[in-house]
């Protein structure tokens, strides 16, 4: 029997730290004579865990009945999968829907649900039939419906957890929750959701300014006929629509939390009641990852702080450059800022493969996509990385057919995971041999990335998840429209990203802060990219910040109303700060240009899409101009603390955002320097204070790197040669298995035994190690390397960047 516990940001298997690197096979997807050759795959690709859906659509025959068990065919008997997983020291992370997506129909739900229950299809705005195949998630009849799939799918589930001995060791509850919705702009709104949301507005708590909206002034309509009332919702007039896209999104992540309360009483109930209950958030938009934090902004609220829930990243960002590195951070980082003390992070779909899903010759991503990719999440404090998909299939037909064009379970055809590093037929694919060597560098440093957190400057980005409250957007209101493009525009890194991409690629190690949170503890520095929309109560705790000492550095006009187009200026008047006249760039005619003045009189003139003329306070510090003087960016004392107002859409630029930070009272740890934009340098600590160094370089040069990273013994301080396109994680004190303490090394460790140690090509002109401990011995065959006895300590020295391999032994 074993524990599976979540603490402190961890996983905790029978009270230990574990790393859990999974991947995703479809049982269902493959006959069932082959499931054995694609585990044995996955274990030679080193992972610890196997992950599957299991749709409803497969396991529920034409006459309602339900087989789990195999008993209609082979390829159903999940619990023979799951035991074939265990048979090879694996465990199973299970996904049993309702909802699975995948690539199926209907996105897994049996296609008797919409002809036997009619009023659980949504219709959208203004009463059109929604254009995908989602549900009323709390529609009684669904629920009914769910209830019984469940009781066939958990008792297997259930027998073999991980509590009872087996090799469960969490179960995922539905998959995307609110997605379909969201992709579409199509709410769904059955009268029964609709009548739910007037309920919902009726007996609410007056709440903060900014959660009061539609009881005001909706209150003709909630107390009138419920058939105005619908139609109101559905076609809402100019005059209600602002406030109705607030309230519903409020009302949405209140009814997202019921239903997956709802299915996690199940699934407890059902005797799996001892594990992780996981939470799947989508959802990256066309290789772009800021819309991620709109699944972040619906769902936060159905997971954040629960025990024993678990939310997991849903990532397709393409290969990896500087974009999909900033955006990767961007999810880790804003999945963090809502997490509970004791929530770790996880990626429930890490995208894995060449990126061909259509078999098109469309992609072929790098392989060093995924190493860099799933280094950078193990940097971040990830946890569990499931690859998706790591192994493709054959899609069955239906038992039924529909008259679609293929009757086959999924709508990509007969093949499925063509890009995935196990191919359809289970072959090796080209991502195979990067997959299995960077989760064979996870796994040899599992024993610390498993138990370590990143080490942080005094700065964080301010994490506003009501920017991202714009999933439904009525197309007939130009007042919606016009709000939520100031949202989209300025939101999460800012304008083409400056905000973000600039700290994380000048050595700036950081997070983010939910500042919509009144108990969360913000860094000296709050970095906040904001439009003209901007809540009271979030605006409150900004100056509040301010004024006990914080700093807050703004990029972006100054705010002047709310999410519900109200005016509000709390920020701006309690800076006294104003925004003036805008000049906005013209591809054709007008090309605007800004440039530093005072402390900022080094910075290059930059041409910008736009600038806002600010006015301050007196004292203010001008540190930004147009080229005809007119100040666009500000410095302001205020309480004890100081504010940067940049009023400017301007590029990524750390020798603009560097000093304004370091103005703002803070300073990198790492120093980072290099004479290639775009590398990423971070520490991250052990509670026992063992440290590793992260450096990642995603661009196609190689790049010089100078960083001071606390390295006890100076080795790290010395320039590294990054090559074009790798990632490395380096000891800064790591203990060994054999008794010694690497204290530093510009090479990856490659391996670790009892008595021995390896470590791979070195970062500078030898491969060099510092090693501290009471061995007797410490030896290696090659000898071209020198080992020596140093003030107490071994240093070893291969020359030509060598590999290096050393064998420790016990005094004698």
């Amino acid at each position: 029997m074993s524990s599976v516990q979540i603490s402190r940001r961890r996983i905790l298997v029978d009270g230990e730290p574990s790393l859990v690197m999974a991947g995703e096979v479809h049982y269902f997807r493959l006959p069932r004579q082959e499931w054995a050759a694609r585990l044995d795959l996955l274990v030679e690709v080193g992972c610890t865990c196997v992950a599957s859906y299991i749709p409803w659509l497969w396991h529920e025959l034409p006459d309602g009945t339900l087989d789990v068990t195999g008993r209609t065919r082979p390829e159903r008997d999940v619990g023979a999968f799951i035991d074939l997983a265990a048979e090879r020291g694996l465990t199973f992370l299970a996904r049993p829907g309702p909802f699975v997506m995948a690539e199926l129909k209907n996105e897994g739900l049996p296609y008797r649900l919409y002809r036997e229950h009619p009023e659980i299809v949504p219709v959208g705005w203004d009463g059109q039939p929604a254009p995908t195949a989602t549900v009323d998630y709390l529609a009684p009849a669904f629920l009914r419906e769910v209830e019984r799939w469940y009781d066939a799918i958990l008792p297997v589930l259930a027998a073999r957890s991980a509590t009872r001995g087996g090799p469960v060791l969490g179960v995922q509850l539905d998959n995307e929750v609110g997605m379909l919705a969201w992709v579409s702009n199509s709410p769904d709104l059955t009268d029964h959701l609709v009548d739910d949301l007037r309920r919902w507005l009726r007996e609410r708590p007056a709440g903060s300014t900014h959660e009061r909206g539609a009881q005001e002034a909706l209150v003709g309509v909630l107390d009138g006929d419920p058939q105005r009332w619908r139609d109101t919702v559905r076609t809402p007039p100019e005059e209600l629509a602002a406030d109705l896209r607030v309230d519903l999104g409020l009302f949405m992540r209140d009814r997202f939390a019921r239903y997956l309360d709802t299915l996690a009483l199940q699934v407890r109930a059902s005797g799996l009641d001892g594990l992780p209950l996981f939470v799947n958030i989508h959802g990256t938009e066309g290789g772009n990852g800021v819309p991620f934090a709109i699944g972040v902004s619906q769902l936060y609220r159905s997971y954040a702080g629960m025990p024993g829930l678990v939310a997991g990243s849903d990532h397709y960002l393409g290969e990896m450059g500087r974009d999909a590195t900033t955006d990767i951070h961007f999810v880790n980082a804003v999945m963090e800022a809502v997490n509970g003390a004791d929530q770790p992070l996880t990626s429930l779909e890490f995208e894995a493969g060449t990126g061909d899903y259509d078999a098109g010759l469309e992609r072929l991503y790098d392989g060093s996509t995924v190493d860099l990719k799933v280094r950078l999440h193990l940097a971040q404090g990830n946890r569990l990385i499931n690859y998706y998909l790591l192994a493709g299939g054959l899609n069955p037909r239906l038992d039924e057919p529909v008259g679609d064009g293929n009757d086959r379970i999924s709508f990509t055809g007969r093949r499925h995971g063509t890009a995935a590093p196990i191919g359809p037929e289970g072959q090796r694919g080209v991502t195979f041999s990067a997959t299995r060597e960077v989760t064979r560098a996870a796994r040899l440093h599992a024993r610390w990335l498993a138990d370590h957190d990143e080490e942080r400057d005094d700065v964080a980005v301010a994490f506003w998840p009501d920017a991202f409250l714009t999933e439904y957007t009525h197309p007939g209101s130009a007042a919606v429209r016009e709000i939520v493009r100031d949202l989209e525009v300025h939101r999460g890194p800012g304008p083409r990203k400056a905000l973000w991409r600039s700290w994380l690629f000048d050595g700036w190690r950081f997070g983010a802060v939910d500042v919509s949170d009144p108990t969360s503890e913000a860094p000296r520095v709050l970095g906040l990219a904001c439009g003209e929309v901007l809540d009271g109560d979030v605006q409150t705790r900004l100056v509040e910040h301010v004024h006990g000492g914080g700093s807050l550095l703004l990029l972006g006009p100054v705010p002047t109303r709310d999410t519900r187009g109200r005016s509000c200026t709390v920020l701006g008047d309690a800076l006294g700060v104003r925004g003036g006249r805008r000049e906005v760039a013209d591809p054709r005619r007008h090309h605007p240009s800004v440039r530093g003045t005072g402390p900022l009189a080094d910075w290059t003139e930059m041409r910008v899409g736009w600038w806002q003329e600010l006015t301050g306070p007196e004292g203010a510090v001008p540190l930004v101009e147009s080229l005809d003087g007119t100040v666009c960016g500000l410095g302001v004392r205020h309480g004890a603390g100081r504010t940067v107002v940049l009023a400017a859409e301007v590029p990524g630029s750390p020798q603009l955002f560097t000093p304004v930070t370091e103005w703002l009272g803070a300073q990198r740890g790492t120093a980072l320097s290099t004479d290639v934009p775009g590398v990423v340098a971070t520490t991250s600590a052990t509670p026992d204070g063992q440290r590793m160094l992260h450096l990642l370089n995603p661009t196609a040069y190689p790049a010089t790197v100078r960083l001071t990273p606390g390295d006890p013994t100076g080795l790290l301080d010395a320039p590294l040669d990054m090559p074009a396109r790798t990632g490395v994680i380096l000891a800064l004190g790591l203990d060994l298995p054999c008794g010694l303490r690497l204290e530093s090394a510009n090479a990856e460790l490659t391996d670790l035994t009892e008595d021995a140690l390896e470590v791979g090509a070195g970062l500078g002109a030898t491969t060099e190690l510092w090693l501290s401990g009471e061995a007797g011995t410490v030896r290696c065959a090659d000898d071209a390397v020198q080992v020596s006895r140093d003030d107490g300590r071994w240093h070893v020295v291969a020359p030509d960047r060598r590999p290096v391999r050393l064998t420790a032994g016990p005094v004698t």
